[in-house]
């Protein structure tokens, strides 16, 4: 499975130039501050004393904080709106919901916010759909999560059910239990001096939780213990 979309090298959504973010969960964090990690040895308590004494002082006031969120102190509403998104799509795609409820948070005006996204989505800084078949690709491979817990997860971030489904989709059954099978094998090991029936349920449970279907499941670790010596053949669907 391929992911559809580069989210590198996008145009600025201000209309010039070019924005250069990571994909899901890749690099792009914004940089530490001059004052942060060890800043003991000569110099450093001087510093800390000046400040005490006369030096600047964050006041805590609500400009301040916006300050140090990237965001605009004041002025227009669209232009701390692309600031915040910007921010917040440093390093990871994110859904147009989840920039939605953010800009609300912020107290953005509605309508500011849904020009802003609109204008984000142009460009190409919003894609659901390519948001959706990333998380799928990345959380099937890495995490061994089943068409039904992805979709479950899709659907929190606010992505549309129809592109939920596309998404998806790209998992056929055959792939899913191959995975289901990986999943088992690796952990079978572990099970190992359980009895039987407990040995059922833990597999059977970890699959459950990743969003394997009943059936496949019961299949997938029956055949694991079986091929290890086990009698299932008493073994119903009872206990999933």
């Amino acid at each position: 499975m391929t992911r559809r979309t580069d989210w590198a090298g996008h145009t600025d959504p201000q209309g010039g130039g070019h924005w250069s973010g990571g994909g899901p969960g890749g690099a792009g964090a914004e940089a530490d501050g001059p004052w942060s990690g060890d800043q003991e040895g000569r110099g450093g308590r001087s510093r800390r004393r000046r400040g005490g004494l006369g030096g600047h002082q964050d006041s805590g006031s609500p400009s301040s904080s916006r300050a140090e969120n990237g965001e605009p102190p004041t002025g227009d509403p669209a232009e701390r709106a692309r600031a915040i998104c910007l921010r917040l799509l440093t390093g990871t795609p994110r859904t147009r919901k989840q920039l939605a409820d953010a800009l609300r948070k912020r107290d953005i005006p509605d309508d500011v916010a849904d020009e802003v996204l609109s204008r984000f989505e142009e460009v190409g800084l919003i894609n659901d759909e390519a948001f959706a078949d990333a998380w799928v690709e990345s959380r099937h491979h890495g995490r061994g999560l089943a068409r039904r817990a992805l979709a479950r997860e899709l659907r929190t971030k606010g992505v549309d059910s129809a592109l939920i489904d596309e998404a998806v989709g790209q998992l056929d059954a055959e792939q899913e239990e191959a995975t289901a099978r990986e999943l088992v094998a690796r952990k079978l090991r572990s099970t190992r001096g359980l009895d039987r029936d407990k040995r059922l349920r833990r597999l059977a449970g970890m699959l459950a939780r990743k969003g394997y279907p009943e059936g496949m499941a019961l299949r997938v670790v029956r055949e694991a213990l079986e091929q290890e010596g086990e009698d299932t053949e008493d073994l119903g669907y009872e206990g999933l």
